[in-house]
This record gives C-alpha cells, structure tokens and sequence, in this order.
C-alpha cells in the first residue's frame, strides 16, 4: 500500500495544485496565522507536497532559523524544490523522502511541527504513533499545527457529501485516500495541550484547525 500511495503522489505530484489545492489553500494560510512561526525557529513540515507551505515557512524563519520537510513522495520533493530554488529559500530547507511514522530526526529538534491535509492520510490506528513522533521530535513547550479534514462535532449531522466521501473511502480506499476524523481529540489523547481551535468548510465538509503545545 506504501508503495502504491507513493507512486500515486508521484505520478500526480506535477499537476496537485490543480487537483486539490484550491480548495485547500484557506485553511492552509488560516492555520500558518494561527501557528505563528517567528524567526529563528526550527521547524518540521510532515507531508510538504508541492512546497508552498515551505516558502512560507522558509520566510517566516529567516537567516537564523531551519526548516525541514519530509514527504513519502521523491516528485512532490521535486516540484517543492523547484518552487523553493525559484524563491531564492533552498540553503534554509531540508528536504527529505521517506515513509513517517517513525521520523528520522532527533529528539528536541523543533520548535515547531505542522502538517496540512495529511494526518487524515493515514490509518486511524496508526495516527497516534505519528502525533507520538511529532511530541518526541518537538522540545519541550514547542508547538504542533494541524490542519485536516474533520469529523462532525457531537450533535451535528454530516452533509451529503461527507457521508458519500466516507462511504467512498470505506469501499474505495485506493482513490479516496483520506478519511474526516475527530483531529481535537486525537491531539489531546496525544497528550498535547490544545492552545487554539477553529473549524472551517470545505465544499460542506468540515476541516479543523489545531495548534496545541508539547
């Protein structure tokens, strides 16, 4: 399944933007302004994709600070190095392929990790060994953001379209490969302290925003 997903991402790395990140973009930019990467910080994006998280990121740490990023995909690296190399951010991004959890880095090295759009990719008994990472890789009071597809909040009744996307997902795994969950939760149960939470909506489904501290 790795290496299927992998080659997936690598065959439509080129044209993803078109594909998905419309759609996404304003919950991306919602949840950088809520995490608040100032300069000089080191930070880790999980799932970078196409790259512009990273430029943004990139900026927003200046000369002193340190940016990695790791993704499954070698073409998505590719399309993130292009677009870094074009605004001049390639000497403060490390960029990295591989398959999380676990995640090749030192414990205490960030003071930041965020992901958009990717926790939700992964098995819901797998999640809690990805957010054990993320607290492993953080130093002590720094800061993780996720931005994800989300499950209805209690006493809300799902859309059409979300119940669809999760009977897509049940039975068609391979082409909907993301699945809403309960992000709020799971970043508690992680044993972070959430700090700041928004709720947004995406074509009626709901996406949530977290930032919650190690």
């Amino acid at each position: 399944m790795v290496n299927l997903t992998q080659q997936f991402y690598d065959r439509i790395s080129h044209v993803y933007d078109l594909i998905a990140d419309g759609g996404e973009h304003q919950a991306r930019e919602r949840g950088l302004e809520l995490l608040n990467v100032q300069s000089g910080e080191s930070v880790l994006e999980i799932g970078y994709g196409t790259g512009h998280t990273l430029v943004q990121l990139a900026s927003a740490v200046g000369d002193e600070g340190r940016v990695y990023g790791i993704d499954i995909s070698s073409g998505m690296r590719d399309v993130s190095a292009n677009r870094l190399s074009e605004a001049g951010m390639t000497d403060r991004v490390d960029l990295r392929v591989g398959e999380v959890p676990p995640l090749p880095l030192d414990a205490g090295m960030f003071d930041v990790v965020t992901m958009s759009f990717t926790l939700e990719l992964f098995p819901l008994d797998t999640i809690p060994f990805v957010l054990a990472e993320c607290r492993r890789v953080l130093k002590t009071g720094g800061r993780i953001g996720i931005v994800s597809m989300a499950s209805v909040e209690p006493g809300e009744n799902e859309s059409v379209l979300e119940r669809s996307y999760l009977w897509m997902h049940t039975h068609f795994p391979h082409i909907v490969d993301c699945q809403p969950i309960p992000l709020e939760k799971l970043v508690g149960d992680a044993g972070f302290a959430v700090a700041q939470r928004e709720r947004m909506s995406l074509f009626t489904m709901p996406v949530a925003i977290v930032v919650a501290t190690n």
